[in-house]
């Protein structure tokens, strides 16, 4: 137990980095449960944590995870920006940046992300994330299977 108030003051910090991979896209990635482990091992009362994809075509959402629900804004999603359409991402002819050797057609990924995040942030109070009773943090991927890493820090004191 903290003895000075500069002591019951002080913040701290919590890092961690998650790695998942999907089955497919879009699919829903329910990692509440790793947001909930990184708060209680960052031992705070009062603060905050930030979930945070380290991607570009894998994103962070709150929602419900509700089958149903998760089946309908992966259909919102491909009709937002269907991987069929045209994309000048896409055509390898002219682009030239951000080019690498295993570089696939995206475009429709890019385009849905811009529709989410790449992070949310969840106020803590007396050491828990205070989210809704249906709320539930998700790795949204956007592409293709591969490994993704998300960055969950928690501050506060």
């Amino acid at each position: 137990m903290p003895t000075s108030m500069e002591e019951q003051l002080a913040a701290k910090l919590h890092r961690i980095v998650i790695q998942r991979t999907a089955a497919g896209a879009p699919e829903f990635i329910d990692i509440t449960s790793d947001v909930l482990r990184a708060v209680s091992a960052a031992g705070i009362a009062q603060g905050s944590v930030t979930v945070f994809s380290r991607h570009t075509t894998a994103a962070v959402k709150i929602n419900e995870n509700e089958p149903l629900l998760l089946e309908d804004m992966a259909c919102f999603l491909r009709r937002a920006a269907p991987e069929d359409d045209t994309y000048r991402h896409n055509d390898f002819t002219v682009r030239t940046e951000n080019m690498t050797e295993d570089e696939c057609p995206n475009g429709h990924a890019h385009c849905q992300h811009l529709l989410l995040a790449a992070s949310e942030t969840i106020p803590v109070c007396d050491g828990k994330p205070l989210l809704g009773r249906w709320q539930r943090v998700f790795l949204v991927e956007l592409d293709h299977p591969r490994p993704r890493e998300v960055v969950i820090q928690v501050q506060g004191w």
